[in-house]
C-alpha cells in the first residue's frame, strides 16, 4: 500500500473568546467516506482507495474550534482494496489500514493546527519539545 495523494479540502478556525482560565482541549478524527477511485493511469492489478477525513480540535468551554477536512489516496493490490471496501460497508476499517490512515491524518493535520493556533494566539493542543540544561532552574 502506497500513499499517492494527500490534500486538504477545508480548513476553518474560529476563536470565540479572547481568554478563559479553565479550558479543556480535545481532538477528534472522523472518517466519513472510503471509496474506490478511478484508476485510468495505473495497471489493472492495482486499485486506488480514496479516504476522506475530518480532524477537529475543540477548546471547551467555547473558546475556539479548528476543523480540517481532506482526502487521502492509496494505491494497493486488488485483494487488499476489496477487503477494505467490504469492511467499510459496515463502517469498519481494518486495523492495519486504520493505523496508517490515522497516523497520516495526525502527522499532516497536527502541523497545520499548530500553525493556525499560533496565528490566533491559542494555546497549543500538543506539548512542544523543551530543552533544559543541567544546572539551570526548571520552570
Amino acid at each position: 500500500m502506497k500513499l499517492i495523494g494527500f490534500n486538504f479540502t477545508k480548513i476553518s478556525i474560529e476563536k470565540t473568546q479572547t481568554t478563559s482560565k479553565d479550558f479543556k482541549i480535545s481532538t477528534n478524527i472522523d472518517i466519513p467516506e472510503i471509496t474506490e477511485a478511478d484508476n485510468e493511469i495505473l495497471n489493472k492489478e492495482d486499485k486506488i482507495i480514496l479516504a476522506r477525513f475530518t480532524y477537529s480540535v475543540s477548546y471547551e468551554p467555547k473558546l475556539a474550534e479548528i476543523n480540517i477536512s481532506g482526502d487521502l489516496l492509496f494505491m494497493m493490490d486488488k485483494e487488499k482494496a476489496k477487503g477494505i471496501l467490504k469492511q467499510w460497508k459496515d463502517k469498519k476499517i481494518p486495523d492495519d489500514f486504520k493505523e496508517t490512515l490515522f497516523n497520516l491524518v495526525l502527522r499532516k493535520s497536527n502541523v497545520k493546527a499548530l500553525e493556525l493556533e499560533e496565528d490566533l494566539k491559542l494555546p497549543f493542543h500538543l506539548p512542544l519539545p523543551k530543552i533544559t540544561f543541567e544546572g539551570e532552574k526548571k520552570d
